[in-house]
């Protein structure tokens, strides 16, 4: 459980020195509402592979992404399933106001989660008109990612779609990234089957195109999963964007 000791500003002090509360949702809550909404919150980890949401499962908490990636899967009556987006921090895990989740939240790597009960965000929100303003503004970001996807997966090249994918774990890893920004680095967060997966590929496919961004010094790859961006710019432009 986050402790109720403050700052003088009022401010929990897990909660001052925490990403999502500058960049997420909390941004939006007054002092005296965060340390309320501490009193029931609790921070966990959960190793990559874990389940933190059940498909059709009741839901009685919401969390914030501190660190890891996400990854939102939809199973099919066959029992395939499909990857339908990733989350970052600081992205709110959960929808609000639904009682029972329709889709699957696995842990694609290590995460931490700030976790709090969904009848406190509620009623908070209620109270406080910024912070049902702040999920809406991810709402419609996450609803923009969509339809950006569903172009890449429509319309680019196996090339672009490759390109486009490693451009968002870039963008989302450091928001701070710029397009001609150098130097970004990350381990994926999937492994080439399910990359093959979400980008409608195969396993050959994206293992083809990795090599020939790699041959092309557009990216550099370490123990197959380490990631090196050397120019954004020009991922970005082999990415059709």
């Amino acid at each position: 459980m986050i402790r109720e000791d403050v700052h003088s500003t009022g401010i929990p002090v897990l909660c001052a020195s925490c990403e999502a509360r500058h960049r997420g949702i909390c941004g939006a809550l007054t002092p005296d509402q965060l340390v309320t909404l501490s009193k029931t919150t609790t921070k966990r980890k959960a190793s990559a592979g874990e389940e933190l949401v059940g498909d059709a499962e009741s839901i009685d908490s919401y969390a914030n992404v501190l660190s890891g990636v996400v990854k939102l899967t939809k199973m099919l009556s066959d029992g395939r399933q499909q990857i339908v987006g990733l989350q970052f921090a600081p992205d709110f895990l959960g929808r609000p106001f639904k009682v029972e989740s329709t889709l699957s939240a696995e842990a694609a790597t290590d995460v931490e989660l700030c976790a709090f009960p969904r009848r406190a965000i509620e009623r908070m929100m209620g109270e406080q008109p910024d912070l049902e303003h702040k999920l809406l503004q991810q709402t419609l970001k996450e609803l923009d990612q969509a339809r950006d996807w569903m172009v890449t997966l429509g319309r680019k090249t196996a090339a672009e779609k490759v390109a486009s994918f490693l451009l968002m774990i870039a963008r989302n890893i450091d928001p701070t990234a710029a397009p001609t920004q150098r130097g970004v680095s990350f381990d994926l967060p999937l492994s080439r089957g399910e990359i093959a997966d979400f980008l409608g590929l195969t396993i050959e496919t994206v293992s083809r195109q990795f090599t020939r961004l790699r041959s092309d010094a557009v990216i550099g790859i370490e123990h197959n999963r380490h990631v090196r961006i050397a120019d954004m710019a020009l991922l970005a432009a082999r990415a059709g964007d």
